[in-house]
């Protein structure tokens, strides 16, 4: 589903995505971890055709994402790290709005059905910059899954989330993995990741610095908690 080689992406000096190279197979929850600033979002743009790679390469569904965006963008869901549905639009009107693009038939169905399983009745009639910060997350959720892509990108899904959506959403993407989807998922929750990633890589300065189970990442004996900790240290006591 996902195939990288090599790929680098630099802003200036900075080089933010270091030669990084991994696969994603069908029906993995597969993992991005790292501290703040290590690269996970400017590799999750890169594969989503947000941004263009330096050098290496990448396929995602067997599509260049430099090359054609739009076809990426066709095939996969994005829940981009800051929600941010149009402020203009109630949450209704915007699920609409995604249906016309992507061309889905049932779109007031599928619409009604994901207010429902979200509880989020508020958008049927509320303009999306008067909706919670919670509610918002919601509603990128439902627009990144209401065509049911296979394959789906997550950057902080259940940042905003309280626990019983947290659980909710746990509970859709278990079903969502057994029905055969992919998830390529960022995420800060080491608990949440421990739990429901089939791999996990783990990124610091733009480079891959581990890659395997969760239960594998580490040294024997240790949680991933810990690994996260030996390995991302690992740079910041050389002054980083």
């Amino acid at each position: 589903m996902i195939v990288t080689d090599r790929l680098v992406r630099a802003f200036g000096d900075v080089v933010a995505v270091d030669g990084v190279s991994f696969r994603v197979e069908k029906g993995e929850l597969f993992g991005l971890l790292g501290p703040n600033g290590a690269g996970k979002s400017t590799l999750l743009k890169l594969l989503t055709g947000q941004l263009e790679a330096s050098s290496g390469a990448c396929a995602v569904l067997g599509i260049d994402p430099s090359r054609d965006p739009l076809d990426v963008k066709k095939g996969i869901g994005i829940v981009p790290e800051v929600e941010s549905p149009p402020s203009f639009l109630t949450g209704r009107e915007y699920l609409h709005f995604i249906g016309l693009v992507r061309g889905i038939a049932d779109i007031r169905e599928r619409t009604e059905d994901w207010i429902e399983r979200l509880d989020m009745k508020e958008v049927a009639t509320v303009p999306c910059k008067d909706l919670s910060k919670g509610t918002r997350q919601k509603l990128m959720i439902a627009a990144a899954l209401i065509h049911e892509p296979p394959l789906v990108f997550l950057d902080e899904p259940f940042s905003g989330l309280d626990p019983r959506y947290q659980r909710l959403l746990k509970e859709y993407l278990s079903d969502y993995l057994a029905r055969g989807g992919t998830v390529f998922m960022c995420t800060h929750i080491l608990e949440i990741a421990e739990k429901m990633c089939t791999r996990i890589a783990i990124i610091d300065r733009g480079r891959i610095v581990a890659t395997g189970g969760p239960a594998s990442i580490g040294r024997e004996g240790e949680t991933l908690d810990q690994a996260f900790m030996r390995l991302t240290e690992r740079t910041a006591s050389q002054g980083v």
